[in-house]
């Protein structure tokens, strides 16, 4: 019997591959003889560092870059060196729960440590990044970032536009001869879940803007401004990328991966499948254990379990879940290709308890002998 687990972790709990070892460990009390795989297993959100630094055993690459409000902040990104891989989260370098709520200000607001932290990992020679842009403080259209890489933003002095969503107004002309050579040299695949323009009511600035500090009296001239900077771009490029779904993710970050690097926008959870090389080992599995720390009918909805249903089902295997908590409306992962579902929990307990590492450990081990011993 060949099982592939591949588990997403459960939060404040176990990681994705203790969960998968948990996983494997009960099973082979059921089945001495069975060949189990566990992958690691993410969305391309918060977690997938970590996820696959972990499961791929790559390195943690610790570095002080440029935070969202111009501060230092200390972050990292995984490096996989077999494949010149980085892995990375721009929340890391400029997310939102960076900044506390008194100190929120999209009109500043940068993602210049981001473009640090690729070139960070540029100088140690990764040529390929896998980057997630959930979380964003910004709303800045990315310019930060492209700064950091070379690219230059003047208004029509002349002059440095400056940082954050209040220069995209000024921006007149773009010199791009500066950026860093090593870009077209890399593949650039971004981790986005979002469709969203980059201007207009759908856009960046009126649907994630509030949350980062963007109040009514700010959207139209911020959203003028995405707009301006978008303008200025197709002039000084050739193309138009505004209206791309992605575009306005991450405050206008997608815009600024698909105008500028050439990166490809991708689903999260099929980025992370496709760097775990996850199908390959479906392809004759006959058993495919899956989870994560609540089953709901969000999960349904596309998270990291349902993707790997789904790519299960292309191959024919049964697939399991096994998940800390289970909740009313759950049933609806079965009609998304989990064939049945398991909440590990053994018996009243209270949360803490219950997300202990060692108690969660040898719950999902017990749990997955129990149900592996009547396969």
């Amino acid at each position: 019997m060949k099982v592939v687990i591949a588990i997403d972790s459960l939060k404040g709990s176990l990681s994705s591959i203790e969960a998968g070892t948990a996983a494997k460990e009960g099973i082979l009390k059921a089945k001495p003889d069975a060949d189990i795989i566990v992958k690691p297993l993410a969305d391309g959100g918060e977690g997938t560092v970590d996820a696959l630094i972990e499961g791929l055993n790559g390195k943690r690459i610790d570095i002080t870059v440029t935070g969202p409000m111009g501060k230092p902040v200390s972050c990292y990104y995984g490096y996989l060196e077999k494949s010149n891989t980085a892995i990375m989260e721009m929340a890391s370098a400029a997310g939102i729960t960076l900044i506390p709520d008194s100190e929120k200000n999209p009109l500043l607001a940068t993602t210049y440590g981001v473009g640090e932290m690729i070139t960070d990992a540029m100088k140690k020679g990764c040529r390929n990044f896998i980057i997630g842009i959930g979380g964003s403080a910004t709303n800045d259209g990315g310019i930060g970032m492209l700064k950091a890489l070379g690219y230059q933003f003047f208004d029509k002095n002349g002059n440095d536009v400056g940082e954050g969503g209040q220069a995209l107004s000024k921006i007149a002309s773009i010199n791009i001869e500066n950026c860093n050579s090593l870009i077209h040299k890399c593949r650039f695949r971004i981790a986005c879940d979002v469709n969203n323009p980059l201007c207009g009511k759908n856009g960046a600035t009126y649907i994630y803007g509030p949350q980062k500090g963007v109040t009514d009296s700010l959207k139209t001239d911020l959203d003028k401004g995405m707009d301006n900077f978008a303008k200025v771009t197709a002039a000084a490029l050739g193309h138009d990328n505004s209206n791309t779904p992605g575009a306005g993710a991450a405050g206008g970050l997608g815009f600024a991966f698909l105008s500028y690097i050439g990166a490809e926008l991708t689903p999260g959870i099929e980025l992370i499948l496709n760097a775990v090389g996850l199908e390959d080992e479906l392809k004759d599995a006959e058993i495919v254990v899956t989870g994560e720390g609540r089953l709901d009918h969000q999960t349904a909805m596309g998270k990291a379990p349902v993707g790997v249903a789904r790519l299960a089902k292309k191959y024919n295997s049964k697939v399991i879940a096994f998940a800390g908590a289970v909740t009313e409306g759950a049933s609806a992962c079965n009609h998304a290709g989990i064939d049945a579902f398991f909440p590990i929990v053994r018996g009243v307990t209270t949360l803490e308890d219950a997300m202990k590492k060692e108690n969660a450990y040898k719950n999902m081990a017990e749990t997955a002998e129990q149900i592996f011993r009547i396969l």
